[in-house]
Order: C-alpha cells, then structure tokens, then sequence
C-alpha cells in the first residue's frame, strides 16, 4: 500500500526540474494513531478528480495504469479500521495522508 503512495508520488512529478522536486515521507503518532504522509511536488490532482480518486478503475494516469492501486490501497486501510484522505499541497503537488489505529 505505501509502495502503491509512493509510486503514485514519483509518476506524478515532472521530469527535469531536480532542483525543486521532491517526495517526502512523514511519520508521526497522534494519541495512540500512526499517521504517515506522502507527499509530492508533482502536478497535482484536479478538485474533480480528487472526488473520485478511490473509485476502483479510475485513473488520471492517462493511457496507463489500470485505476486499482488507490482503490485497493484505500480498501487495506479501511479494512485496518484507519482512514485514507487526499489534499493538495499549497504549493504544488499532492499530500495522501494514512492514519492507521493502535495494533
């Protein structure tokens, strides 16, 4: 599942702006919740299409990908009792944020 969010990340950023770009993971506990945050200085994902990003077989990958990664990402952690949520960054780029319960 993380590897599916960090994946996503690295596709989402464009090439040839090293300097600028970046993937970053955080890590930290609220009460007794692990949350962990990608995020990307990629190009985004549009408000329309942030409604439907865990919809099975979506994409806005373009002419690639199969729709599933976010979807059956988003299943394991509900399934886990935790949550998945998307949110654009306020600079560029996209945060996922994982909260996943006590063990």
């Amino acid at each position: 599942m993380f590897l599916n969010l960090l994946v996503n990340a690295v596709e989402a950023i464009e090439p040839g702006d090293v300097e600028n770009n970046e993937v970053r993971i955080v890590l930290r506990r609220e009460a007794d919740w692990t949350v962990v945050e990608i995020e990307d200085t990629g190009r985004g994902i549009a408000p329309s299409e942030r409604e439907r990003i865990f919809e099975p077989f979506f994409t806005t990958k373009h002419g690639a990908g199969t729709g599933l990664g976010l979807s059956i990402s988003h299943g394991i952690v509900t399934e886990l009792g935790g949550s998945m949520e998307v949110r654009p960054r306020p600079e560029r780029g996209t945060s996922f944020c994982v909260r996943l319960p006590p063990a």
